[in-house]
């Protein structure tokens, strides 16, 4: 295998995993739409039908992110039988950081550049240092950059625990790290951002290993069940997600949509179950998810943050609240649709260069 084939999620040639290329370019999409459709939490007054749609239109997407931890955990259980652990982790780590730090650095001169013109629109005094120091922390910390932070040191965790990965005794362990994250959404007794829930997901790594291994069974399993228990617990799973994001708001939660809310967790697996059982999903392979889907993570939040609000801002656009249930429909669409069109168009672009090397092609 060249390279230009070693990304982040790379499906190994000798097994017929090819269906996880359907899964995680729909996961990708998922991720996408939300960040896309999210124009803020506490938006609207009340529950008035249109705020019950944001609510929903974001917590369709939200399974992607648990999903992607639980595929990658999925093909990492098979890359752990043919590299040691350092040769492994050293390869992840080639072939990921550096894609990642030109694009998060991207990301840091296009906000740090919005926030100097704003500065200085207003005639206030630009203090580089400390607008550089608090702009660091808000794109390692809080933006979506955080995922390969977070990933690689769930793979070194795990790696760690190389001898033990099939115990059901470690992942007893990592599922209750990662329950603490989850109930602490609804007591907050420290910052409950899943962006920093740095333990919190390594969990869904190990579970994704589990399948793997036990993937004979479980194909068996999900191939005999009737597709209408699926539809049923992600449609079950999916009201109470959606509920709960109410009841935190009523409790004026930092962050309710949080993904690692046990609502959450549930729909998000859910999802996935469902995603398993109808498998392949043919118009996925016109995006081409093998060598577009970590070009399309590391890209589409900067077009998100920079380059949406340079383009609307002419507009004088009012806000959700304001807009019919239809216009809101038609922007939140034309958003998800700019934002993925243009980063496939970024990445089909470098790949015909010689720096094809940073959308990990």
């Amino acid at each position: 295998m060249s390279n230009s084939e070693q990304d982040l999620l790379a499906i190994p040639a000798k097994k017929n995993f090819e269906f996880i290329d359907s899964i995680r370019c729909l996961a990708m999409i998922g991720i996408v739409m939300e960040h896309s459709i999210y124009n803020g939490t506490y938006i609207f007054s009340g529950y008035p039908p249109k705020h019950i749609l944001y609510i929903c239109l974001i917590q369709l997407s939200k399974f992607g992110t648990i999903a992607f931890f639980v595929l990658a955990g999925f093909l990492l259980g098979d890359k752990f039988t043919t590299y040691s652990s350092w040769e492994y982790f050293k390869r992840r780590l080639s072939n990921t950081f550096k894609p990642w730090l030109v694009w998060s650095l991207v990301m840091l001169v296009a906000i740090l550049a919005q926030r100097y013109v704003a500065i200085h629109k207003s005639g206030d005094e630009y203090h580089f240092i400390l607008e550089l120091e608090s702009k660091i922390k808000l794109v390692y910390l809080y933006t979506n950059y955080w995922f390969i932070i977070n990933f690689m040191f769930c793979i070194a965790i795990l790696l760690c625990f190389k001898k033990y990965l099939y115990s059901f005794w470690l992942g007893s362990v990592l599922l209750i790290c990662s329950l603490v994250y989850s109930i602490n959404v609804y007591y907050e007794w420290f910052l409950p951002s899943h962006t920093i829930a740095i333990f919190g997901f390594i969990f869904y790594l190990w579970l994704g290993a589990i399948c793997n291994h036990y993937w004979d069974r479980l194909e068996n399993f999900v191939s005999k069940t009737n597709i209408f228990i699926y539809l049923t617990v992600f449609l079950i799973t999916f009201v109470w997600a959606v509920f709960d994001i109410t009841r935190l708001m009523d409790a004026k939660s930092v962050d309710p949509y949080n993904t690692l809310r046990l609502s959450n967790i549930f729909y998000s697996v859910a999802t996935l179950a469902l995603l398993l059982k109808v498998k392949n999903f043919n118009f996925t392979k016109y995006l081409k998810p093998r060598k577009t889907t970590f070009g399309i993570y590391l890209i589409h939040y900067i077009l998100v943050v920079s380059l949406l609000p340079e383009i609307f801002r002419p507009f004088h656009l009012v806000p959700f609240k304001e807009m019919s249930v239809a216009f809101m429909l038609f922007f939140i669409s034309f958003r998800f649709l700019l934002v993925y069109g243009l980063s496939l168009l970024i990445i089909w672009l470098l790949n015909k260069t010689k720096l094809r090397w940073i959308v990990a092609l």
